[in-house]
C-alpha cells in the first residue's frame, strides 16, 4: 500500500472551506499556545545565547524572531521560533504519538508565510496539513521509535514541517509526495539520550525539525528528488518505520480515517512548563494545596504512584547544578516546586529556583513508583496519585487520571489566552491582548506580517 503517497495527496488538498469549523478553532488555539510558549522561554539563558547567535549572523530580514525584536533568514527564523516554543516545555503534544507537532509545524509555517506574503487562510491550511503528517507518521512508529533511541519532535517533525510549507508553495500531490521523501533523507537524528540527560541542545528539536522542513520543501521545488514510498520503505527495508524502531510499526495508523478525521483534535495542550508525563503528579499536588492547610514543615515524605513509562522518564530526582531540561523532566523537582511555590511556570525553571536548597531538600523525600493498577490504565489513562505523609500520621492525597489540557478535559481559548498573558510576562498587556484577538481571527487576517510583526 502507498502510505506515503495517501497521507501527501490528503496534506496537499486541505481546503479551509472544505474543513470543520472546530479543526480550524482548533488549529487558532494552536497558534496562540504556540505563542505563549515562544514568550515563555524568553527568560531561559539559552535561549538569550541563541537568539543573539542567530541575529549575529546578519541574514536578510524575511521573517520574524518572534518576541526577540529583530528579523532574519526564513530558516533561522524557524530553528530560534520553534526552540523557543520547545525550550519551556509547555509545548502542544500527540499523546498517541509521543510528540510535540506545533514546535516544527507552526514555526516553518509563519516564517515562509511571512516571506512570501500568505495571510491566515494559508497558514490555517498549511498547520493542519503538518499536523496531520507530524502526527500520523509519529502514530506508526510510537512507541517502538522513542525505545529505540528517538525524540519524534524532531524526527516525525521534519515530514510536518515539509508538509507545512508544500502546501504554503501549493506544490500538489507529486510536489508534496517529493518533499516528504526528502524529509525523510535529511530529517535530524534527535537522540533521545540527550533528553535524558538533561543536555539543553534538547531544546532545539523543534527548530531543528522546522528548518529542515523548509529545506526538504524548497529542494523538491528545484526538482530534487526524494523517494516517494519514504515511510513504508521497500524490500530493501530502507523505509523511514522500518530502518527507526526496533519494534513493530502501525502504518494503517497514516491512513486511518485520513481525510475524515484530523489529528489536531486529538493534540493536548500543556498548563505547566515539565514534561507531560509529570502533569498528573504536579495537578494533584495543586489540588491538595487548594484543599488542604498544613505546612512544608509538617511532611514527612511523599509518594507518587504512576505509571510506567512515566517512572523511567520522569521518576529521577535532581541534583545541584542541574539544568532545567532535568527539572522539566522530574517528578521529584515538578512536585517539591509547586508545594514551595503553588504554580509550576516559567520562574521554576530559573537556575535560582532550580538550585535553591529548600527545594531540593525536599524533593530528596518525594519518592516515584508504579503502580499496577495505574500502569494497566495506560495509555487510555495517564494516572498518578499523590501521597502527602504529614507529622503524627496523617495522609493528604489525590489521584488524577486524565490531567488537565487533554482533549477530554480541555483547556479552552480562555484558558490558553490567560496563558498568553501569564508567559508574556512584563510585556504591553495592550498589544499582548491585541495578539490573542488577531490570532483567534487569524482566518481574516490579510497578510500574516500583520501578526508576526508585533508578537
Amino acid at each position: 500500500m502507498e502510505y506515503t503517497r495517501m497521507l501527501a495527496d490528503t496534506c496537499a488538498n486541505v481546503s479551509i472551506d472544505e474543513l470543520p469549523p472546530e479543526v480550524i478553532h482548533k488549529a487558532k488555539l494552536c497558534v496562540l499556545d504556540f505563542i505563549a510558549n515562544v514568550y515563555g522561554s524568553s527568560v531561559l539563558d539559552p535561549l538569550k545565547s541563541i537568539a543573539g547567535y542567530i541575529h549575529s549572523l546578519g541574514e536578510p530580514e524575511r521573517a520574524t524572531a518572534l518576541g526577540w525584536g529583530f528579523s532574519t533568514g526564513v530558516q533561522d527564523a524557524a530553528f530560534i521560533n520553534g526552540t523557543a516554543a520547545e525550550a519551556i516545555e509547555a509545548q502542544d503534544g500527540l499523546r498517541f504519538g509521543g510528540n510535540h507537532p506545533g514546535v516544527a509545524v507552526i514555526p516553518a509555517t509563519l516564517a515562509v508565510a511571512e516571506d512570501m506574503g500568505l495571510g491566515g487562510k494559508d497558514v490555517i491550511e498549511g498547520i493542519i496539513a503538518g499536523y496531520e503528517a507530524a502526527n500520523r507518521v509519529a502514530q506508526a512508529v510510537h512507541p517502538g521509535h522513542t525505545l529505540s533511541g528517538f525524540l519524534p519532535t524532531g524526527t516525525c517533525g521534519t515530514f510536518g514541517a515539509a508538509a507545512a510549507v508544500s502546501k504554503l508553495k501549493g506544490m500538489g500531490t507529486d510536489g508534496m509526495l517529493n518533499s516528504l521523501g526528502i524529509a525523510g533523507y535529511i530529517l535530524p537524528i534527535s537522540m533521545a539520550e540527550q533528553l535524558m540527560g538533561g543536555y539543553t541542545v534538547k531544546i532545539i528539536q523543534g527548530g531543528q525539525a522546522a528548518k529542515a522542513g523548509i529545506t526538504a520543501a524548497d529542494l523538491a521545488t528545484l526538482g530534487i528528488t526524494g523517494e516517494p514510498y519514504v515511510l513504508e520503505g521497500s524490500p530493501l527495508n530502507g523505509g523511514f518505520t522500518q530502518i527507526t524502531t526496533k519494534m513493530e510499526t502501525k502504518l494503517d495508523k497514516i491512513h486511518e480515517e485520513l481525510g475524515k478525521q484530523f489529528s489536531i483534535m486529538d493534540v493536548y495542550f500543556k498548563p505547566y512548563t515539565a514534561c507531560r508525563h509529570t502533569h498528573g503528579a504536579i495537578q494533584a499536588t495543586l489540588e491538595i494545596l487548594n484543599s488542604e492547610s498544613f505546612e512544608i514543615e509538617e511532611i514527612e515524605n511523599i509518594d507518587v504512584l504512576t505509571y510506567g513509562i512515566a517512572v523511567i522518564a520522569v521518576g529521577k530526582g535532581i541534583r545541584e547544578k542541574d539544568t532545567f531540561v532535568s527539572a522539566q523532566f522530574s517528578i521529584p523537582y515538578c512536585v517539591s516546586a509547586c508545594l514551595m511555590d503553588r504554580e509550576l511556570g516559567p520562574r521554576q525553571l530559573h537556575k535560582d529556583r532550580i538550585m535553591d536548597p529548600s527545594i531540593l531538600d525536599l524533593s530528596m523525600r518525594v519518592k516515584v513508583s508504579m503502580d499496577d493498577e495505574l500502569n494497566g490504565m495506560y495509555p487510555d489513562f495517564t494516572a498518578t496519585r499523590v501521597e502527602i505523609h504529614l507529622k503524627g500520621g496523617r495522609k493528604l492525597e489525590r489521584q488524577i487520571n486524565i490531567p488537565k489540557g487533554d482533549p477530554r478535559y480541555p483547556m479552552d481559548e480562555k484558558d490558553i489566552s490567560d496563558k498568553v498573558v501569564i508567559f508574556s510576562g512584563s510585556r504591553d498587556k495592550g498589544k499582548v491582548a491585541e495578539i490573542i484577538d488577531m490570532t483567534m481571527d487569524l482566518d481574516n487576517v490579510e497578510n500574516i506580517k500583520e501578526l508576526t510583526r508585533i508578537i
